[in-house]
């Protein structure tokens, strides 16, 4: 994330494109990253989302 940048300009729920934008990659490896076991991820039937700010708190571990 930039410093401009503060986590209530993203959504609530993030998706994979949210996530590839905050992090500077690409969407299949921001998938990729979902998809590791201590990846807090959210499945909507196929669909994959996670809180933004369980996102926020797994960056910094």
């Amino acid at each position: 994330m930039n410093k401009k940048d503060t986590k209530d300009n993203y959504p609530f729920i993030l998706t994979a494109k949210d996530i590839s934008e905050i992090l500077k990659i690409s969407k299949p490896t921001a998938y990729e990253i979902m998809s590791q076991p201590d990846f807090p991820i959210i499945k909507i039937g196929r669909c994959k989302r996670v809180l933004r700010d369980e996102f926020i708190q797994w960056l910094k571990r």
